[in-house]
């Protein structure tokens, strides 16, 4: 199974500033402490070998939409964030104008991980097959809501592909497009659910937009579960501990620290860090990073826990 992730943001799509390309390119130079590279080659390859990931990448703007690529012929997503544009141009551009289906499943329907689909080029493609899996009553409302007058120009309606809204049932394993698939309740304002999505013996749990408070036992052995032997964790990341056990409390996020506790109880062998802040620029998003393997090192048992942090474009194999 691959994951791909097309949108890795929460609550809002960011994109870099001239200042901040300034910067990058600015630092980049300062680091090349006067070397002269005598082709583009040269350049690339000091780039690659000495240079931090936050000067020459970006962990990317759009909110939330992951692919999981799972062998089989329908496409599987997990939300339909403003990531959902570029993914609906890869679908189209791979189909090279063969019909798809595309079966979404929506942690919930906050505009951030909604707003994409007006924007989702199969769409408009007659032939289409658009399946919405999801555990909301007000699922089919939201995504006709959003592009409702005055908000849009063009209405859910005139849409030409065949869409359908199917409600799951929390804590109950579905069969869907050969892969097996159980909701969780997770806590935030207005729901959100988990998924743990089973196919050939793997494993990959999708959790954002959750509050984890560690001292509800029952609440924290419910996830420990969900996420058990998992062979990767994308964890909603947004705040610091600190933010997310006093300022941000009750806000409906967590932090990179609680991801790692819940993954070395439940053996999971990558954690990925999602969801990210949109105020963090690309340098703070790597020193969590950062922070975050020092602490998996420090309280690491007997399996070590592999941690990531997503970027859009970024694409894990399972």
């Amino acid at each position: 199974m691959r994951v791909r992730f097309w949108g890795t943001r929460g609550s809002i799509p960011v994109a870099l500033t001239s200042a901040d390309i300034r910067d990058k390119v600015a630092l980049a130079l300062f680091r090349a402490e006067g070397r002269r590279f005598e082709s583009v080659g040269e350049a690339h390859e000091f780039a690659v070998k000495h240079l931090d990931f936050s000067l020459t990448h970006t962990y990317g703007g759009h909110s939330p939409c992951v692919e999981l690529e799972t062998g089989a012929d329908e496409y599987v997503v997990c939300d339909m964030g403003s990531g959902a544009r570029p993914f609906g141009a890869h679908v189209l551009a791979r189909q090279a104008g063969r019909p798809a289906t595309v079966n979404v499943f929506m942690s919930h329907v906050h505009w951030d991980h909604i707003m994409g689909f007006p924007f989702f080029g199969p769409a408009y493609v007659p032939g289409t097959n658009i399946r919405i899996h999801g555990c909301h009553e007000v699922m089919e409302h939201a995504f006709r809501l959003q592009q409702a007058p005055p908000c849009f120009p063009v209405e859910f309606s005139q849409l030409a592909a065949d869409i359908e809204f199917l409600k799951l049932a929390p804590g109950r394993v579905h069969e869907i497009s050969g892969v097996r698939v159980t909701p969780a309740p997770q806590m935030h304002s207005g729901d959100s659910y988990a998924y743990r999505f089973e196919v050939g013996g793997k494993v990959v749990v999708y959790t954002t937009d959750s509050e984890h408070k560690l001292e509800n036992r029952a609440q924290t052995e419910r996830f420990v579960n969900l996420f058990r032997g998992a062979d990767l964790v994308l964890f909603d990341a947004m705040y610091s501990l600190a933010d997310a056990i006093s300022v941000k409390a009750d806000w409906g996020h967590s932090s990179n620290i609680i991801g790692v506790e819940l993954c070395q109880m439940a053996r999971v062998k990558h954690l990925v860090l999602f969801h990210h802040e949109p105020a963090y620029d690309d340098a703070t998003i790597e020193g969590v990073l950062r922070e975050t393997r020092r602490f998996e090192e420090l309280t690491r048992g007997t399996q070590p826990l592999q941690v990531s942090a997503a970027y859009d474009g970024l694409e894990i194999d399972v």
